[in-house]
């Protein structure tokens, strides 16, 4: 029993010092945003989003080229999407209106790029007995890959057309202070991807004693875990009134967790991540999908009141949405 202990306490550890690095993350990245003039929208997307999934990416390395385990890679970066969008409900509750009310409607873009790249990866997990590899690399790792791209392309022109329209206004600040930010923020994140790089090993060592699907387990714990920057980063955003910043991570962080899949791909070199995880992934990728349109439902509609207790209808769907999964996993 000593050694499942030992796992529980690394696995503790590691997921503290993230929520560490994590917060310091979001002071930084508003500070940047600040001085740049680059939009609380667009440093969530695109630069706040790339950070707080470096977790996702080094935990599916890591679980791929050392543990051997790719359901718990997969599960991963799956259940940390699902996750993302359920931080969604916790923002929500933080907030007098609506959460998707109060923040920019572009950020609808972000909400259906993400929407195809899951879609690519569902038709690659559910295609993968019949799909031809090259080498070892499935054939729809390089269309997700691409897509990424593509989407990452698509948000800068988006967003620059949008500053254009409405300029953001920059405060006032010397180099020193830019730098100080800059550097406080690549600091922090090195200090999140060091964590990260062990929760992999503990997480497999426990799903192994508790004798729980690694496919569930790396859903449940292992993305929550790795999620946990994206759900400090929004809180703390929240704090500093930066709520486009914080949904903006979230949606970003998403569209990053497709591109992360596809480079596990690439680096399992034993056949094809997609034909060597479980099937059960699917529902992961279909329950993202719909939570993911009822975000964009949300961000169209605008809804101005809250019925559910202290939620919208939209992030309850989620909440009910999310605990469904969950079960299903566990059960199966």
């Amino acid at each position: 029993m000593t050694g499942i202990y030992i796992n529980v306490i690394g696995f503790i550890i590691s997921a503290s010092v993230i929520v560490y690095g994590g917060t310091k993350l979001s002071i930084y990245g508003d500070k940047i945003a600040d001085f740049t003039g680059l939009g609380k929208a667009w440093v969530g997307l695109v630069l706040m989003s790339s950070v707080t999934s470096l977790p996702e990416l080094i935990t599916g390395l890591s679980a791929v080229t050392i543990v051997d385990a790719p359901d718990l890679a997969a599960g991963d970066i799956l259940g940390s999407c699902v996750f993302n969008l359920l931080i969604l409900s916790v923002l929500d509750v933080q907030v007098k209106k609506p959460l998707l009310s109060v923040v920019k409607s572009g950020h609808i873009v972000a909400a259906i790029l993400g929407i195809i790249l899951l879609a690519i990866v569902g038709v690659a997990i559910y295609l993968s007995g019949a799909t031809p590899n090259l080498l070892w690399i499935n054939s729809f790792t390089f269309i997700l890959i691409g897509a990424y791209f593509l989407s990452v392309w698509g948000i800068f022109k988006y967003e620059n057309d949008a500053q254009k329209l409405e300029p953001t206004k920059v405060i006032s600040h010397n180099k020193s202070e830019l730098k100080s930010a800059i550097v406080g923020y690549i600091l922090h994140a090195m200090v999140v991807i060091a964590a990260a790089i062990f929760l992999p090993y503990f997480g497999d060592h426990i799903a192994a004693y508790s004798g729980m699907e690694a496919s569930f387990f790396g859903t449940l714990f292992i993305a929550a875990a790795t999620s946990l920057p994206e759900l400090v980063v929004s809180l703390s955003a929240l704090r500093i009134g930066s709520l486009d910043m914080a949904v903006g991570n979230l949606l970003g962080s998403n569209i990053f967790n497709m591109f992360i899949l596809g480079i596990d791909d690439v680096f399992y070199t034993k056949g094809s991540l997609f034909s060597n995880i479980s099937q059960a992934h699917l529902l992961s990728v279909l329950v993202t999908i719909i939570m993911s349109a009822v975000v964009g439902l949300g961000l169209i509609f605008k809804p101005t009141k809250k019925h559910f207790l202290m939620f919208s209808f939209d992030t309850l769907v989620i909440i009910i949405l999310y605990i469904s999964l969950m079960i299903y996993l566990y059960l199966h």
